[in-house]
C-alpha cells in the first residue's frame, strides 16, 4: 500500500512497529495514523467517531477501535486488547483533544472537568496503561500532545489551555519517571494548524491573514507538518531526545 504525502523519508526503525494513537479520526491524529501506516508500522487508533474512524481504517490499513478517552477503563481495555493482538505497544501518541471555547464566566465545575477529562486525564492514563510493558520490551515513545496556545496565553479557552500547560509538566516528570525502563516522553506542540475543524469553526479570511502576518514562516500549517515531527519521535532518530516540547508552530511564538 502507498500512502503520501509522507514518503519522503523512510524510517526504517519504524517498520514492523506497534503504535497506538488517541483520536485519529481526523485532524492531526488522522495524519499521524496515516503517516505511521505509511511507514510500515502496525497502527492502532481510538476515536469516538466510529464512522470517521472505520473510514481511515479502511484507506490505511490501521486498526480501529470505537472508544471515548473520557472513559478511563474503556480506554484502558482498548490499550489492553491492542497490546494482546500486537505483542505490545511501542509507540504511544496521546494526540485526543477539543480546543472548543469557553468564556471564563460562564464555565461550570462540570464543564471544566470536562476540559481537563478530554484535553489532560487521558494523556496520563493511556501512558500509565503502556508504560510497563513497554518497560519489559526495553523501552519505548510516548508522545504527547500539547498546544502552543498555553504559551501564547490565548483567551477565550482556558480550559482548553490550562490542560495543555499542564501536559508541559507532565511530560517532564514522565520522562524521568519513565526514563530508567527505556521510555521516552516527549512533547508535540503545535501551532495554528490547519484542519478540517478549524475551517468549519473558526477559520476566516481575516483569521488566515493573522496568522500568516505574526508567523516568521509565511505559510500555513496543516497536520502533515505535526505528522512528519511525529515519525521522528517514534522512531529510533530521536533515541536521545526526551522531556522535551517540540513545536511545530512556523515561529508564531516567536512574535
Amino acid at each position: 500500500m502507498t500512502i503520501t504525502p509522507f514518503d519522503s523519508v523512510r524510517y526504517a526503525s519504524l517498520e514492523g512497529r506497534s503504535v497506538f494513537v488517541t483520536g485519529g479520526a481526523s485532524g492531526i491524529g488522522e495524519a499521524i495514523v496515516t503517516a505511521y501506516a505509511g511507514q510500515g508500522a502496525k497502527v492502532a487508533f481510538v476515536d469516538i467517531d466510529a464512522a470517521a474512524g472505520g473510514r481511515v481504517a479502511a484507506a490505511t490499513g490501521a486498526r480501529f477501535l470505537a472508544c471515548d478517552v473520557t472513559d478511563i477503563a474503556a480506554l484502558r481495555a482498548a490499550i489492553a486488547d491492542v497490546e494482546t493482538a500486537a505483542g505490545g505497544i511501542d509507540v504511544l501518541v496521546n494526540n485526543a483533544g477539543r480546543d472548543d471555547r469557553h468564556a471564563m464566566s460562564e464555565v461550570e465545575p462540570d464543564y471544566w472537568r470536562r476540559m481537563l477529562a478530554l484535553n489532560l486525564d487521558h494523556q496520563f492514563f493511556a501512558t500509565q496503561a503502556v508504560a510497563k510493558g513497554m518497560a519489559e520490551r526495553g523501552g519505548g515513545s510516548v508522545i504527547m500532545l500539547g498546544s502552543i496556545s498555553w504559551m501564547r496565553g490565548r483567551p477565550g479557552m482556558v480550559g482548553y489551555t490550562t490542560a495543555k500547560a499542564a501536559i508541559n509538566g507532565m511530560t517532564r516528570t514522565l520522562a524521568r519517571e519513565l526514563g530508567p525502563g527505556g521510555i521516552r516522553v516527549n512533547a508535540l506542540v503545535p501551532g495554528a494548524i490547519l484542519t478540517e475543524r478549524q475551517k468549519a469553526l473558526w477559520l476566516t479570511p481575516e483569521v488566515d491573514a493573522e496568522f500568516i502576518a505574526l508567523q516568521a514562516l509565511k505559510f500555513r500549517l496543516d497536520a502533515s507538518h505535526v505528522a512528519k515531527l511525529a515519525l521522528f519521535l517514534g522512531s529510533d532518530e530521536s533515541a536521545g531526545c526526551t522531556g522535551a516540547n517540540f513545536v511545530v508552530d512556523a515561529g508564531l511564538t516567536h512574535h
